[in-house]
């Protein structure tokens, strides 16, 4: 489908999704599209304020929940106040950042964040979801590399965009290995992966000030708004794709337009890693995969 728009969402009514850092935008923009199509759409957000007046200007049934992320602790307490089913759940939030940070936990804030606690998180929710779990990746994971030897950036110089990509590459070995896991202990639920293109939203944003100079002006003429940047999110929630797609825009290097399924760089799809970070994300976290494989018929 080449012209995948708002529209195209099928009938949500009766349907729950959570959607991470959905206070702002392509989280926003994505719960607004879900609840405009009849889910009962929750806002998982760390700032409670911004949640309930975001929630409170979109039309339909919204729910707002405490959920940082960047701690452990939240993200236990979310899953352990969590009761009924999910039909998606839409891992959405995400940091960046010019300058070396720490979650809770230690762990080095874009990896912790993007991640852990995303892996944490879809990992103690896991037995309630039915349908799908869409993590927002970005083709920034083709800069990335998984450094095992030092993952939080406690003996190398800091780069952000190394921390970046890193985390990025790490949803999408993340989104395969969660469907293989799921397609082994024969769940019918799906693992996909959204990257937004473009986008002009607040991740640029650094100390609370917006981007000046070239940045500023390379966002004013090339970015997309949140509203297209939410469409191959969208796209993987509902599409009829398989599991471990990865959708993004279909323009301009993937930067823009509607979605499509694109590719990914050979490290994203190798096996090896993707179950070697998986092995290092339990240990971690201490979170584990609560289904079990399919025995094997002998």
């Amino acid at each position: 489908m080449s012209t995948f728009s708002v529209a195209d969402i099928p009938d949500m009514t009766g349907k729950t999704v959570i959607v991470t850092g959905a206070s702002s935008g392509i989280g926003l923009a994505t719960a607004h599209a879900l609840a405009g199509a009849g889910a009962r759409v929750v806002f998982a957000v760390r700032n409670i304020e911004k949640g309930r007046a975001a929630a409170t200007a979109t039309t339909g049934v919204t729910e707002v929940r405490e959920l940082d992320l960047a701690s452990l602790d939240s993200v236990r307490a979310f899953a352990a106040g969590w009761d009924g089913r999910i039909d998606l759940l839409i891992n959405n939030a995400g940091v960046g950042g010019p300058e070396l940070a720490r979650t809770a936990d230690g762990f080095e804030m874009q990896f912790g964040t993007n991640h852990l606690g995303h892996f944490a998180l879809t990992n103690l929710l896991l037995e309630h979801i039915t349908g799908r779990v869409v993590t927002v990746a970005s083709q920034a994971e083709r800069l990335g590399r998984i450094d095992f030897d030092d993952l939080n950036w406690e003996h190398k110089p800091y780069r952000s965009s190394g921390a970046y990509a890193q985390s990025k590459l790490a949803n999408l070995l993340f989104t395969a290995e969660l469907q293989r896991r799921l397609s082994a202990a024969g769940s019918g639920v799906l693992a996909t992966a959204a990257h937004p293109g473009f986008v002009a939203t607040n991740i640029y944003n650094h100390a609370g000030r917006p981007p000046s100079g070239l940045s500023a002006i390379m966002i004013r003429l090339l970015a997309q708004d949140a509203n297209m940047g939410a469409l191959p999110t969208l796209y993987a929630a509902v599409a009829d794709i398989p599991g471990s797609s990865f959708a993004g825009p279909r323009h301009f290097a993937h930067m823009r337009g509607a979605p499509m399924l694109i590719g990914r760089s050979a490290t994203a799809q190798d096996a090896d890693v993707a179950r070697r970070l998986w092995a290092v994300s339990e240990q971690l976290t201490g979170v584990c995969f609560p289904l079990q494989p399919i025995p094997e018929r002998v």
